[in-house]
């Protein structure tokens, strides 16, 4: 082999990068990732900050991957963590750690919210075995399934505010499929629009990697085109599961595991509201935090290693009894069967009602976190409503973005809603402000959002501010209305199980089994209900990924004898 392609060779595997200013130090570390990975990885060492910055430059213009960042806190000149936030704009797919000693860790907990960072590793690491090599495992395994190279990327042309267009980024934002974003006048989305026989008024155009071009495709077709599963593989199954958040994804789980013929169905994307928050600090077992996206990612592949199938863009319409069968039928007409049935379908943000805001929805106006507006966010005023842990949470993220995030709260503070670890990291954030007693009383501009009239409550007194941005989290509304005259519920729609279905000791009207319902069962037999949608439940993650398998410890037992 020439010494060419064997530098060559070198390049084609992806990097662990290390840097730290004690040579003692930065050697032992490269030759403890040298000896378990060299084979695998490039292991690259620095001794300082902007020299390691110069090599991931060089790196980047190579098109080189790199998988880990592993930096000391206390370097001269340029600390861990002050590396890791240029690295970032380099490498936003890199995994980073930050090599801290004991009396450092509060501030590499601080640097979770400061750089998304996903570990802390304390001095010394010996042995490597134990301490090192595992969390190095961990995040290279988590870098594999999200960034491959070379991309066979998805090309978006569309226009900024537009609200399909906005759809569409974020279906397959949240669906884990690599895309590129043109706007329409960019030269490249030109050239792309040109060759795709198509203009501006047809957007948006996607352009899959096989160079077939769709021109403002629906969900269902877009997921057909770029490798999403949408059609089951059987007619009967053991269990359905509705809703691909935490909760379904926790019945997934354990159903499949548990050897039960299993499918999971979901509208959109696996995740939920979950799935859209930027970061999750008081998840059991993630003591560093970990966002959405990453842990209900884990738990689709962790469902689908296990045998479960997931199905996306299926719109449940309708549920029937037939016989022993439930059946569950789509908005296109077709149905799936089962011995039982697990509704996970969660809830959704309330909509605003103030005069414009309708007009503006994906052009400004947005329901939850869409993540994928945040770097389009950079040096602006971003406005938030809502005061619970969800809106705390986009608060954190884009204040990462923006000049400065305004959380507007209809009550007097956000101690009632919020967790409290979350209003101390907000209160210590210069750019973030705390609006109580406020609400938006409307929204103006000229076909998108540009001016919002905010209204004191405590005074009465109103203000409009500039703003083209808006992201709404109040209230939860269950997805439960195509089960109306079917399952039991109460006044918010949410669903009634087990006991609040008794009415002085009597079972629920049609019953037809001589036992009472089971906790998580509603009105129906062997049909069960887990996480938001249910009434009287905890919202938090912990709970749903809790109920949902529980709800699979009922089926067993429905399925055991009635």
């Amino acid at each position: 082999m020439t010494e060419a392609s064997a530098a060559e060779r070198a390049r084609s595997r992806p990097a662990i990068l290390t840097v730290d200013d004690d040579v003692s130090v930065s050697r032992a570390v490269a030759r403890d990732l040298r000896r378990q990975y060299g084979e695998r990885y490039r292991i690259v060492r620095a001794e300082s900050g902007e020299q390691a910055l110069d090599a991931l430059r060089e790196m980047k213009l190579r098109g080189d991957r790199v998988a880990v960042l592993l930096a000391d806190f206390r370097m001269p000149g340029m600390n861990g963590l002050e590396f890791l936030e240029q690295a970032m704009d380099l490498f936003p797919t890199a995994r980073r750690v930050l090599l801290t000693a004991y009396a450092d860790t509060n501030a590499a907990i601080d640097a979770i919210n400061v750089v998304d960072l996903d570990h802390y590793l304390l001095k010394p690491w010996d042995p490597p075995q134990e301490k090192l090599y595992p969390v190095v495992d961990a995040l290279l395994e988590a870098w594999a399934a999200t960034d491959h190279s070379p991309v066979a990327e998805t090309r978006v042309v569309g226009h900024r505010w537009s609200a399909r267009s906005y759809e569409v980024r974020d279906f397959l934002a949240r669906n884990q499929v690599p895309y590129r974003w043109y706007l329409c006048d960019e030269p490249e989305a030109t050239r792309l629009l040109a060759a795709a026989r198509a203009s501006t008024d047809t957007l948006p155009v996607v352009i899959i990697p096989d160079g077939t071009a769709l021109t403002d495709p629906s969900d269902g077709e877009l997921a057909d085109r770029v490798g999403l599963s949408t059609t089951p593989a059987e007619d009967f199954y053991d269990v359905v599961v509705i809703g691909g958040g935490p909760a379904g994804l926790g019945s997934a789980v354990y159903a499949a595991s548990e050897g039960l013929r299993t499918v999971l169905v979901e509208r959109m994307a696996t995740g939920g509201q979950a799935g859209q928050s930027s970061r999750i600090e008081n998840y059991l077992g993630f003591p560093d935090g970990v966002s959405g996206a990453q842990l209900t990612d884990r738990a689709r592949r962790q469902a689908v290693k296990f045998g479960a199938e997931v199905l996306t863009t299926r719109d449940a319409v309708a549920l029937a009894v037939e016989g022993p069968a439930r059946t569950v039928r789509f908005g296109d007409g077709q149905e799936i069967s089962a011995h039982t049935v697990v509704l996970a379908t969660g809830v959704s943000y309330r909509q605003l009602t103030a005069p414009g805001l309708a007009e503006f929805t994906g052009r400004g106006v947005f329901y939850g976190s869409a993540l994928t507006e945040a770097p389009s966010c950079s040096g602006q005023d971003v406005y938030i409503v809502g005061g619970a842990n969800s809106a705390g949470q986009a608060a954190m993220h884009f204040a990462r973005h923006a000049r400065r995030v305004t959380l507007t709260v209809r009550g007097p503070s956000l101690e009632a809603s919020m967790s409290h670890y979350l209003i101390q990291q907000i209160a210590a954030v210069d750019t973030i402000t705390v609006r109580p007693c406020t609400e938006v009383i409307a929204a103006e501009g000229d076909g998108h959002l540009e001016r919002l009239t905010l209204r004191d409550n405590a005074t009465g007194e109103t203000e409009t501010v500039d703003s083209q941005w808006l992201f709404v989290f109040i209230g939860a509304a269950p997805r439960t209305d195509w089960l109306d005259g079917v399952l039991a519920r109460d006044a918010g729609g949410f669903l009634l199980t087990g006991p609040d279905l008794m009415v002085d000791g009597s079972r629920p009207a049609g019953w037809t089994l001589s036992r009472d319902p089971y906790h998580l069962e509603t009105s129906v037999p062997g049909v069960f209900v887990a996480g938001d949608a249910r009434a009287e439940s905890v919202k938090r993650v912990a709970s749903a990924v809790g109920e949902g398998a529980m709800a699979i410890a009922l089926v067993h037992r429905y399925l055991a004898g009635h």
